[in-house]
């Protein structure tokens, strides 16, 4: 027994880590009731300095105490001269990397080090600059260190294409670096951005355009930049198909830019006296920035979203005064202006006509897609033969599949519509996790070939039946549809930007599993619903169609709601302008 070591047990072992906390935990208690005491006190010496550092070592997220230690190092300042302060913040900085040390993503050692270089009176922004490259160096996704360096290099004026040679080593040394992919996309448009294009005749502005500013900075990049990054990205995706970091920078690199704002269309209804107005985004149209003018003189109108819901809205309607524009045998010119940005758009009313618009249609506007130079389209066609080559090596490669389908859209949507639809059942597939985004977003795309068929074919109808439509978009720009058929597909409510459909006159949607019709709210012509076998279950449901002045003809066969005792009189009290009621 003698000479050989006692092994402790672990229960001793848990006792004696036990009482090591409890000291520690005591000397730290103390320190920070002390830290309390002078901060309430408003003492603020070295000895304060001295403890917070103490606390602030052990635990660097303790924000209360780095609040603190900014008002003690704001009361040196004055109280020192520039040399004594400019040593106490470079000391301060190399506390900071002690902090960082012990936790490289504490968002209080961080937000304090960009303090302390914003009040330094000779920052080393050589050093900052290195510091993030070590941090980066450890762990190329630390999104505090990002944000700090982004604010060293606008405080050191370092160069855009310098910073883009830093994202050229970091991707070169790790496909994987996300984050060198995000601050990529936000360097090209700077180094690299587009050239303005000259406005359309049609929409010179009837003043001087505004200066632009840093928060008006065109967002696109040239196509020759554009180009180059294709053959890039491509690389790193062909390197390691299963890494999404490249596959999320080549979709920013297909999506289009944010659509210039503008008034896309005005609508004119003489039975109504309404005016309708669609811009090519959301607005809050008010007064002051949207002016009418009729035959020459400026209406007194009140401009109102469709629908209370939204204070921001692509579509604005006014009333005109009573007797304005009734007359059959009148003509009319009509003006709206949009002072803000400049710009307006004409609109007659000729006379025996009821209805007048004028409008740019989704071809004319590239609304869902970017007109692509030859050059453009032939690089593409290249890539899209890559991943079409990659997908036959990685078959099951959602992100393979997607960008496909994306390369398709923008060269031309409706000559791929079969193979797209085709990628999508094979992504719900391969990635059943997500397949209601894949269903959402391939329902999106079906709205949009369909907006596009039917402004080629010059119609007001709007058709897309048994096609497993799960969600609803661009309803601003079915404005002046007057038909509408979406029967037979998985839509579950008609959202409030239904009521966007101010033309609408028939609505079919039977065969879904509609619960919900906030969206058919004081649509003014609206005279005809079919509605069989969805699920509307009480007559609150059906509340919003009671604004709907002109509505006759209900077809309820087939919901829940027709179960319900005296359905036909609570129907004829909710909706006395219903003739022709299917229960």
């Amino acid at each position: 027994m003698h000479g050989r070591v006692k092994i402790k047990s672990t229960a001793q072992q848990q006792e004696e880590k036990r009482k090591e906390r409890e000291k520690k935990l005591k000397i730290y208690v103390a320190a920070r009731d002390a830290c309390f005491s002078k901060r309430k006190e408003g003492v603020c010496d070295d000895e304060a300095l001295q403890l917070t550092q103490q606390l602030l070592s052990s635990n660097p997220d303790f924000a209360t105490l780095w609040n603190y230690r900014r008002e003690i190092l704001m009361h040196l300042e004055t109280v020192k001269d520039k040399d004594e302060v400019q040593k106490i913040y470079e000391t301060e900085l190399s506390f900071l990397e002690s902090c960082l040390k012990m936790n490289p993503k504490s968002y209080g050692s961080w937000h304090h080090r960009y303090w302390v270089s914003a009040r330094l009176p000779q920052p080393d922004w050589a050093r900052e600059l290195s510091l993030c490259d070590r941090c980066l160096s450890l762990d190329d996704r630390n999104f505090h260190c990002w944000d700090y360096r982004r604010m060293v290099v606008k405080m050191s004026g370092v160069p855009v294409d310098k910073e883009l040679e830093f994202t050229d080593r970091l991707i070169g040394s790790n496909f994987s670096n996300y984050s060198s992919w995000h601050y990529r996309s936000t360097l090209l448009p700077l180094l690299h951005p587009q050239s303005p294009e000259p406005p359309s005749p049609s929409h010179e502005p009837s003043q001087p355009s505004p200066p632009h500013s840093p928060q008006t900075h065109s967002h696109r990049v040239c196509e020759e930049q554009l180009l180059k990054e294709y053959e890039l990205v491509q690389n790193a995706f062909f390197t390691d198909p299963n890494d999404q970091s490249a596959w999320f920078y080549y979709r920013w690199l297909l999506g289009r830019a944010e659509r210039e704002e503008m008034i896309s269309c005005v609508y004119v209804s003489r039975d109504e006296e309404r005016v309708a107005v669609a811009f090519s985004g959301p607005v809050i149209a008010q007064s002051v920035s949207l002016l009418l003018v009729l035959d020459g003189q400026p209406q007194k109108v009140e401009w109102r979203s469709v629908h209370p819901r939204f204070k921001h809205s692509p579509v604005w309607i006014c009333d005109l005064p009573p007797g304005t524009i009734s007359d059959i045998t009148s003509e009319h010119n009509l003006t709206v202006h949009w002072t803000e940005k400049y710009t307006h758009r004409d609109c007659a009313l000729y006379t025996g006509r009821t209805e007048s618009w004028c409008r740019d249609s989704a071809t004319d506007q590239e609304l869902f897609r970017s007109e692509l130079s030859v050059e453009k389209t032939s690089v593409l066609q290249s890539e899209l033969q890559s991943c079409n080559q990659l997908l036959e090596l990685e078959p099951l490669n959602k992100w393979c599949l997607l960008t496909i389908v994306l390369l398709m859209r923008a060269l031309d949507p409706l000559g791929y519509e079969k193979e797209t639809l085709a990628h999508f059942q094979t992504l719900k597939e391969v990635d059943s996790m997500r397949s209601a985004y894949y269903s959402d977003l391939c329902s999106k795309f079906m709205i949009e070939n369909t907006i596009l068929k039917m402004e080629y074919a010059e119609v007001r109808v709007f058709s897309i039946t048994d096609k497993n439509l799960t969600t609803l978009c661009h309803l601003d720009q079915l404005l002046l549809v007057t038909h509408i058929n979406l029967s037979s597909n998985q839509l579950r409510r008609l959202p409030p930007q239904f009521a966007m459909l101010q033309c609408l006159e028939v609505l079919e949607v039977d065969n879904n599993s509609i619960e919900n019709l906030e969206g058919l709210y004081h649509l003014p012509k609206l005279e005809e619903v079919l509605l069989k076998n969805n699920k509307i279950s009480t007559l609150a449901d059906l509340q919003p169609l009671a604004s709907c002045p002109k509505l006759k003809r209900l077809d309820l066969r087939g919901n829940p709601v027709t179960q319900m005792a005296n359905i036909e009189s609570e129907l004829a009290e909710l909706l006395p302008s219903v003739t022709d009621l299917l229960l």
